[in-house]
């Protein structure tokens, strides 16, 4: 396990995808306020807002529960640091810092302070999960409902200009590749679980959550065409499913209750568009009864919205946007289908100790109870 000069460079890319992410969620709020979309403008502020005090509260809850293990209680300065929105501005500080002094100080280094190497190459590791996990937050609480809205004004819009289709092809390929790098991050961080090698498993991976995710984005703007309150309906009763599937699952990820609500809270959301697993189990017969329903939900929708079709549309227009939501979906599933077949490490290979540190695998720390997509 080892935190090398390229997870570096990834690192000092990742914190400008960051910044740029934050440019175009200001760009598409400021766009809905000017167009005179103010519903659309107030909402999307309201996604980002929430999302980031979802991000904040849990990156300061994990920064006291790390200075309490290393016998620090001093963490105001952190607190001032998160009130003021800077908690991942902050982890990318420290992962920059750190990560330069092992990747280009440390990596020369094979025969003397061995365990002393291995250990700040875990504590690297960790800080760069820490961080993908909380990018995979944000990502869904605010680049998800973002999506739907953007989908929803361009079909009724009919916007010409390129704009638009750039907005919506950055948000949804934004949130399939943190959910990758979310994935990859994590697998090296635990070393009983094999890591994602290779680029044939990353692409399928990327390819199955890219097109299920757009497939059911374009179907829940169909049935908010059709009717608004009946949508919502449906994604408030899906988000209280995946809440109620969280309490199932008894998920032990936050050490306070109140943190432990939350995160649950956040997990029903993320499980209204993408499937994920909770705690690292046997997740077969869970993912094929999500995606059965997701089938039936999307065929409920379509003939709804063909018996009921709004005058907004064209029949032709519809048409198209019929093929595109069963093709993406299709694809979708059949990259499910050859990534977990294939390409999908084997979960219940555990690696032994390795021989030159001899230390057992480590099962207590956060990164095991982090969701397992």
């Amino acid at each position: 396990m080892r935190y090398t000069k390229w997870n570096f460079i990834m690192s000092v890319l990742g914190i400008f995808i960051y910044i740029f992410d934050l440019i175009v969620d200001t760009w598409v709020s400021v766009k809905f306020f000017h167009e005179g979309q103010y519903v659309f403008g107030v909402l999307t502020v309201t996604f980002i807002v929430f999302g980031t005090f979802v991000v904040q509260c849990f990156s300061y809850s994990w920064f006291k529960a790390d200075l309490k293990k290393a016998g620090q209680e001093d963490h105001h300065c952190f607190l001032l640091l998160h009130c003021l929105q800077g908690g991942v501005f902050t982890r990318y500080w420290f992962v920059l810092k750190k990560g330069h002094h092992v990747a280009f100080k440390y990596s020369s280094k094979t025969n003397n302070f061995m365990e002393e190497q291995i250990d700040l190459h875990k504590e690297v590791i960790d800080r760069v999960t820490d961080l993908s996990m909380l990018r995979l937050f944000e990502t869904y609480l605010e680049g998800c409902p973002q999506l739907v809205l953007q989908l929803y004004s361009l079909l009724e819009q009919g916007q010409g200009n390129f704009s638009p289709y750039a907005a919506i092809m950055v948000t949804c390929c934004g949130i399939s590749w943190s959910t990758v790098d979310y994935q990859i991050a994590l697998r090296k961080s635990l070393p009983d679980k094999n890591p994602i090698n290779g680029l044939s498993p990353k692409f399928m991976y990327l390819f199955y959550k890219l097109f299920t995710l757009l497939s059911w984005v374009l179907s829940v703007v169909l049935l908010l065409f059709l009717n608004v309150k009946i949508a919502l309906f449906l994604l408030l009763f899906l988000w209280l499913l995946g809440i109620m599937w969280a309490f199932k699952k008894q998920t032990q990820f936050c050490a306070s209750i109140g943190m432990e609500f939350l995160y649950r809270i956040v997990v029903g959301f993320i499980l209204v568009f993408t499937f994920f697993n909770v705690k690292g189990q046997n997740t077969k017969c869970p993912m094929s009864c999500y995606y059965i329903v997701k089938v039936l939900a999307t065929l409920y929708i379509l003939i709804a919205f063909w018996v009921c079709l709004p005058s907004v549309f064209i029949s032709d227009y519809f048409i198209i946007i019929t093929v595109i939501i069963a093709f993406t979906f299709l694809l979708g599933i059949i990259f499910l289908i050859v990534y977990y077949g294939i390409f999908h490490p084997n979960r219940s290979e555990e690696k032994k100790p390795d021989e030159i540190d001899g230390k057992p695998v480590q099962r207590d720390c956060r990164m095991s109870y982090f969701l397992m997509l």
